[in-house]
This record gives structure tokens, C-alpha cells and sequence, in this order.
């Protein structure tokens, strides 16, 4: 404590530290013979760089070590909760041990037979963990048995997943049966399936995996007399029929199709260890199902309490052969298998393989951002820098060349969007005025009169005299010449004489139009 208090006092004379520090350079500044290359400014900015940057890790650390003492504080309590129960059973084991003698010794000396010893009573319910809840409705559905309303409650209150996730089980110990009520959250995994996979249903079925994973937190919490009350010899045979009815629905999962993120993989394997069925399995079939989910976070913990440790290098030699290195690296660091399976040929492979161009097979499989090479490098690129800063790698590889080939790709990325978008042929737009540039030709009319058409003698003559007429008009703009009026089709209408535009065409009797060569 004092510690601390020692450095938040250093942290809060830094300002006054950096005061002196630029009386003294003005001072030297007032001195120097030459020019200096460096400006107060950059000196008292990389200070304050320093001065936030000590802050934000201050702050850090003061956050770590309170996390830490409220979990000290919870295992004391939690170990004070077993040691008084551990107290009160030898307690109790002394008086019925007391009891026989005393019984016992009355036998011998006054003839009295021994009084039949009652059957003990039923286990008390195991004792609560230490933890306040927040969310006291999830107490109430646990006591309740109410299987879709906690569905709900969960799907509701998803923001809040985390702090749901710990008061889970501690609201299971209120549940009649515990591992029963799980049980029955979980029977319809594969009943929420509605021939589609939406956001819903996927999230009812994250559901269910969570809530096995809170019942094994709460076995892990408890003594090993009030295990059966949690789980009983009942609910684990109804386990193991929902198992046998799940497991064959495995058989049609691809392996590259679940991309090692597979729900149906992960929710067998999880209900196989809460409930403790795995010695009704082979582990040869449960080992076959471990690349089908090597990309969740909980697979390491689910093999090793399965006891599948020892298979696991040929767990990561599938993953290598399928083109998913990154999983490969993950698993061998989880069981510590880098000496046998060298992290960093491992990344170096996979960033070869994504800049090979994919075979016609596969391409077929693939999205178009798949298929092009660029794509696929860059976040193969991005991905295998991010894995070496999670491991620390970097002594190892360095990220500074893969740093620099990410900026070429995005830069050849964006000039080939550039080029793309100045080939692309601009949409014509509409004219000012309102008209379209597409020829309509004129409306047909039904008089069949061949007179109606008299024979234009003089072609494209310019009028005499500019009259205000309608003037054909393409392209916005209007053709240099008029047309003569004709006085018969006026004369035989019996209406005003129009103009026609010189579209170097004949006409039909029917008023339909066709093109002929040009005659001069």
C-alpha cells in the first residue's frame, strides 16, 4: 500500500518536474551558440506521452489488484463455508460414534439389547456459494423450474451476459433437482432447428451450452456428498439417452463446413463431461469431434477433463492438413506440444498456402474475396500477427516485414478500385429540358389514304423566313434547318400544318417507319 501511495506522488509531480525542465531548456536556448534542432514543444510532448502513458498503467494495476483481493475475499469465505462444513460433519460422525459405544456398553453390562440404529437423514443442499446476486429473478426461475423462462431471461439480457454467466450457479442450488433442471434446458438442442439457422436460434443454442458449462462450475464448488444432489444416478442415465440420440447426428457434420466453430460438436462433448458420461463413449469417437470446435475457447479445458491430452497430437496434425494452422498453434501452446509442433513454421506454412491460387475444386466452396489471392494474403497477414502478439513471438518473427506487406496489398487494393471505378461507363443523365434523347416514332394513325403522304419535293430546304415552329430536338440540341410546311396534309386535315424532322427515312402507308439508305 505504501508503494502505491509512493508512486501515485511521483505520478502527481510530474507537471512540476516538467515545469523545471523547460525553465532549464529556455535557459539553455538563452545560451546556445548554434541552432538546435529540437523544439520545447516535441520535448514537452513526448513527456506527456510518458506522463498518460504511466497513468493508464497506474490505473491498470490498481484495477488487477482490487480484482484480485474482492477474489481472495470470495475464496476465503468460500473455504471458511467448507472448513465449517467439514467441522460439523466430524462432529456429527462423533456423537453417532459416541452413541454405538454407549449403546454398546449398555448391552454388555445391563443386558439391554442394542436399539436399531435410524437410517441417517438426507443430505442438507450444498452450501451457497459466496456471491450476491444481481439478478435475483434468475434465483426465482431456478426455484421455479422454469425452463423457457429463463430461455428468456438470458435472451433478453445479453448485454449483461457475463455477470449472468456467474450468478447462474449460485441460483442453480435453489432448483429441486439442479442437474435435472439443466437437463431439461438442453433436451430440445436440436429441436430449436426450423430448417434455417438465424440469429435466434443460434443464440438458444449458445444458451444451452452455457448452462451446462454454469453446472459444472457449481460441481466444481461443491463437496463431493452433495455431488449426487446435484446430479443424481436418475438424471445421468436420462443424460445418456439424449447423448445416444445426439451422436448420430454428428456423423453428417463436415469438417470444413463447421470451420471449428461447430455448436452441435461442442454441445455433445459439453454434456458428456457435466454430466460424467464419458466412459460410456469410446475416446477415439470423442477425439474425432475435437477439430470440429479447436477454434472455441473452452476446447483445452473439455479434452483435458475427457482425459484426451494424449491424443492431441493428432488432433493438430488433422488441423495442419486442413489448412488451419492457426487452430494448430493455439492447441499446441494449450498442451505444449511447441517443441513438437514449431509455432512459427507453422505460420510461416499457413502464409504460404493463402498465397497459392486455389484449385478449381475448392474454388467453387469459396466467396469471391476467398478466391482473390490479395484478399486472402492480407488477412492471413493480419491474422498470423495477431496470433504472434497473443503468444509472443515476436523475438521469434517479427511483425515489422508483415507490417509492410499489409500496407503494399492495401495500397495495390485501393489503386485497383480507383482504375475500377474511372472504367466503369457513367449513367447518361437526363436533359435539362426534360425531353429524352431516345427517338419515339410518331403515333400511328389509321387512315390508309395513300395521298395522305404528298411527295416533298424540295429536301431540307432552309424556310425563308424564321417562324416560331417545334423543331426536333436530339441530344439537347435543335438541327441547324427547318422544315417546309405542308400545305396539302393542312389542306386535307383540315388542321394546322407541323413540321417533320429530317430523320432520312420512309414511311409506311400505316404510319410505320423504316430506314433506307441515304439518296443525295
Amino acid at each position: 500500500m505504501e508503494d502505491t501511495q509512493s508512486v501515485a506522488s511521483l505520478l502527481q509531480s510530474t507537471t512540476s518536474k516538467i515545469q523545471q525542465l523547460q525553465k532549464a531548456f529556455a535557459e539553455l536556448e538563452s545560451h546556445r551558440a548554434i541552432t538546435l534542432n529540437l523544439k520545447w514543444k516535441q520535448i514537452e510532448d513526448h513527456f506527456h506521452g510518458l506522463e498518460k502513458s504511466l497513468k493508464r498503467r497506474f490505473t491498470e494495476l490498481e484495477d488487477q489488484e482490487n480484482e484480485f483481493k474482492i477474489k481472495t475475499t470470495q475464496s476465503q469465505k468460500l473455504l471458511e463455508t467448507r472448513q465449517s462444513a467439514v467441522i460439523a460433519k466430524e462432529e456429527a460422525s462423533l456423537q453417532k460414534l459416541q452413541e454405538k459405544r454407549d449403546l454398546a456398553v449398555a448391552a454388555i453390562t445391563g443386558g439391554t439389547p442394542m436399539v436399531e440404529e435410524k437410517p441417517p437423514p438426507p443430505a442438507p443442499p450444498p452450501p451457497p456459494l459466496e456471491l450476491t446476486l444481481t439478478n435475483p429473478q434468475l434465483a426465482k426461475l431456478c426455484e421455479e423450474n422454469d425452463v423457457a423462462g429463463l430461455h428468456k431471461f438470458i435472451s433478453d439480457n445479453r448485454k449483461n451476459l457475463a455477470t449472468i454467466k456467474e450468478e447462474i450457479p449460485v441460483a442453480l442450488q435453489v432448483a429441486d433437482d439442479p442437474g435435472g433442471f439443466v437437463l431439461d434446458s438442453v433436451s430440445g438442442f436440436y429441436n430449436l432447428v426450423d430448417g434455417k439457422k438465424d440469429a435466434n436460434l443460434l443464440g438458444q443454442r449458445r444458451t444451452c451450452i452455457m448452462l451446462m458449462e454454469c453446472l459444472s462450475v457449481l460441481l466444481e464448488n461443491v463437496d463431493g456428498v452433495y455431488v449426487k444432489r446435484v446430479i443424481s444416478e436418475n438424471v445421468k442415465e436420462r443424460a445418456k439417452v439424449i447423448a445416444d440420440e445426439w451422436k448420430p447426428k454428428l456423423d453428417d457434420l463436415d469438417l470444413d463446413a463447421s470451420n471449428g466453430n461447430s455448436l452441435e460438436a461442442h454441445a455433445f462433448l459439453q454434456l458428456v463431461a457435466t454430466f460424467g458420461i464419458d466412459s460410456c463413449f469410446l475416446k477415439e469417437d470423442l477425439i474425432k469431434l475435437v477439430p470440429m470446435v479447436a477454434r472455441r475457447h473452452q476446447t483445452a479445458d473439455l479434452c483435458r477433463f475427457l482425459g484426451l491430452s494424449e491424443k492431441m497430437p493428432g488432433v493438430i496434425d488433422v488441423l495442419v492438413n486442413s489448412g488451419r494452422h492457426i487452430d494448430a498453434v493455439n492447441l499446441a501452446f494449450a498442451f505444449e506440444l511447441t517443441e513438437k509442433f514449431s509455432p512459427v513454421s507453422l505460420l510461416k506454412s499457413y502464409l504460404t498456402e493463402a498465397r497459392r491460387v486455389p484449385s478449381l475444386i475448392k474454388s467453387g466452396n469459396l466467396s469471391p474475396a476467398q478466391n482473390d489471392v490479395s484478399e486472402r494474403e492480407l488477412y492471413a497477414l493480419k491474422t498470423v500477427i495477431k496470433c504472434i502478439e497473443e503468444h509472443k513471438l515476436e523475438d521469434q518473427y517479427p511483425v515489422g516485414p508483415l507490417q509492410k506487406r499489409i500496407l503494399q496489398l492495401e495500397k495495390a487494393k485501393a489503386d485497383k478500385k480507383r482504375a475500377t471505378e474511372v472504367a466503369k461507363p457513367q449513367p447518361k443523365r437526363p436533359r435539362a429540358n426534360g425531353i429524352s434523347p431516345v427517338y419515339a416514332p410518331p403515333p400511328r394513325n389509321t387512315n390508309t389514304d395513300k395521298n395522305f403522304y404528298p411527295r416533298i419535293t424540295e429536301r431540307y430546304a432552309p424556310a425563308p423566313t424564321p417562324k416560331p415552329q417545334s423543331q426536333y430536338v436530339y441530344d439537347n440540341r435543335p438541327y441547324g434547318y427547318a422544315v417546309q410546311p405542308d400545305t396539302h396534309m393542312g389542306a386535307y386535315m383540315g388542321t394546322p400544318a407541323y413540321n417533320m424532322g429530317p430523320n432520312h427515312a420512309h414511311y409506311f402507308a400505316t404510319g410505320y417507319q423504316y430506314q433506307a439508305a441515304y439518296m443525295h
